[in-house]
């Protein structure tokens, strides 16, 4: 087997890097707790990317804000020479899954509003802690390079790396490591197994009619969505097993009496590599054409978004893979543990405590041809420079993603312990890159010579393709006014949880 790839960086400095992250434990408390306390939406991050931009700035980054023509998104950079790292992690939450941290019963804070189901608010304070922690090393010990910070916006709606790369924000970068919350500790290279994938919505126009009284001079948009998803469900019989496809209807039409003349339907179309994925999409787009034609209605569409297939790096994911076994998992108290029993015992999950150990280097053997179903946007970064995922151990095991569990304890101190833990482990590896030219060299040629020699990057996005900005808008309008009444205030409570109230460990059977 090849040698694992050992970091040159001195161990000195490393532990300097680690206890910077240390040092900040109480702001990462805060900047978790206060995100989660936000839940905001994909686009409409508002409050949420101008209090990470300006604790940036406060930290003498330069702040660029709305870049790629998203108003959420940001770049926050820093240094001079050397190589440039870049940093990132998502901050979007979910819509519909509102949930009282620190408590094991599914209770929203706010009935149907948004919240963060996946843990997104840990992933970008870790990123900050880290960058702050490598910036304190480099300017102590004269280490030439440079970082940039920027967060994912809209990840679970996929929506916005793809014009990321589009935009050129990555044109300069060496390489990017970025974070993503979990229940072990590990990193992995090679094809992740997880999904390409194409968001678009399908606008369907007909024409109004009384319904009853003169059915035949109306053309229903609406027959030509359920066409559509009619015709779709029998062609996937005849569709490769590895893809997956679902949809919503977006507009269904008005009243009963009237013909619809405008309705909508929103399809992901996943699949495992560039090119399957685009013939999904094709094969999509000729039964939204072929519906309209039997309907004799109109359609267009729109692309919502994108995710290409992930591919991490080797050479950056056995340096990383080594410091997260110097960090090691975090301490977790009978408290800590008593929560997650308490989580799954009242959810009837599989009963598993927190991890003691950190997970193992994930490889293309181990895995073998394991098929995750789902997509992280990150892939298309992935395919502009070489990349890696860190996952980070700040949730509880066999938790449900995009459900209330799974935003449970994202503001309690297995969130903050699990996020502190990724830090040290982020900021060690940064150092390794800055470091360590033939580190830096085996990552591209890594890059260059095995992933790109499998697949090369083929987005669909068109060239008039535009970032979905509009998409959650009317929501947050609604739901911000309620919401700001549960913003986090540190300046008068040391936790969240002691804002709302909440003793730690929380317990409870659902009511």
């Amino acid at each position: 087997m090849p040698s694992v790839a050992v970091a040159a960086t001195p161990k000195a400095l490393k532990a300097e890097a680690a206890a910077g992250v240390e040092a900040q434990a109480k702001q990462v408390q805060v900047m978790v707790d206060q995100v989660f306390s936000f839940a905001e939406p994909g686009f409409q991050e508002v409050r949420t990317s101008d209090y990470l931009a300006k604790i940036l700035e406060q930290n003498g980054f330069t702040v660029t804000r709305g870049v790629a023509g998203i108003p959420t998104a940001f770049t926050a950079t820093w240094g001079s020479g050397g190589p440039l790292i870049a940093l990132g992690s998502d901050i979007d939450g979910l819509l519909g899954v509102s949930q009282t941290p620190g408590t094991a019963a599914v209770k929203p804070m706010i009935e149907g509003a948004p919240g963060h189901g996946e843990g997104h608010n840990s992933g970008m304070p870790m990123m900050i802690a880290a960058a702050i922690a490598v910036k304190q090393v480099m300017e102590k010990n004269h280490i030439p390079g440079r970082l940039m910070l920027w967060p994912g916006v809209a990840e679970e709606l996929l929506a916005t790396k793809a014009f990321y790369v589009r935009s050129g924000m990555f044109r300069d970068v060496d390489a990017c490591i970025f974070g993503h919350v979990n229940t072990g500790f590990g990193t992995a290279y090679g094809d992740l197994g997880l999904n390409g994938m194409v968001s678009v919505e399908y606008a369907f126009t007909g024409k109004t009619a009384h319904a009853g009284a003169m059915p035949w001079e109306g053309r229903s948009a609406l027959d030509a969505v359920e066409f559509m998803d009619v015709a779709w469900s029998f062609r996937r019989e005849h569709l490769p097993l590895s893809q997956r496809s679902h949809d919503v209807i977006t507009n269904g039409g008005g009243q009963p009496n009237v013909v619809p003349d405008k309705a909508s339907v929103w399809y992901y179309f996943r699949e495992r590599d560039f090119a399957s994925v685009r013939a999904l999409f094709e094969t999509g787009n000729e039964i939204a054409e072929a519906a309209a034609q039997a309907t004799g209605t109109q359609v267009t569409r729109h692309l919502l978004g994108y995710a290409a297939p992930n591919f991490g790096n080797r050479p950056m994911a056995e340096a990383a893979q080594a410091n997260i076994a110097a960090v090691g998992m975090p301490k977790w108290t009978e408290a800590d543990q008593s929560f997650a029993r308490s989580v799954q015992q009242a959810n009837r999950l599989k009963v598993q405590p927190l991890g003691t150990t950190v997970t193992p280097l994930s490889t293309p053997e181990t895995r073998g041809s394991a098929n995750f179903g789902g997509s992280d946007d990150i892939g298309d970064v992935m395919w502009a420079v070489p990349t890696i995922t860190i996952g980070y151990p700040a949730n509880i095991p066999n938790v449900i993603f995009h459900h209330a569990t799974a935003a449970m304890a994202m503001a309690t101190p297995i969130a903050h312990k699990g996020t502190v833990a990724g830090a040290k482990a982020v900021a060690m590896t940064v150092l390794d890159l800055m470091t360590s030219p033939k580190l830096m060299a085996d990552a591209k040629a890594y890059f260059r010579d095995v992933q790109l020699k499998t697949q090369s990057y083929d987005p669909v996005l068109s060239p008039t393709d535009q970032p979905a900005i509009h998409l959650n808008e009317k929501a947050m309008k609604q739901m911000r006014p309620a919401q700001e009444k549960y913003y986090y205030d540190p300046a008068r409570y040391g936790s969240y949880l002691e804002q709302l109230g909440i003793a730690w460990p929380g317990t409870g059977a659902p009511q």
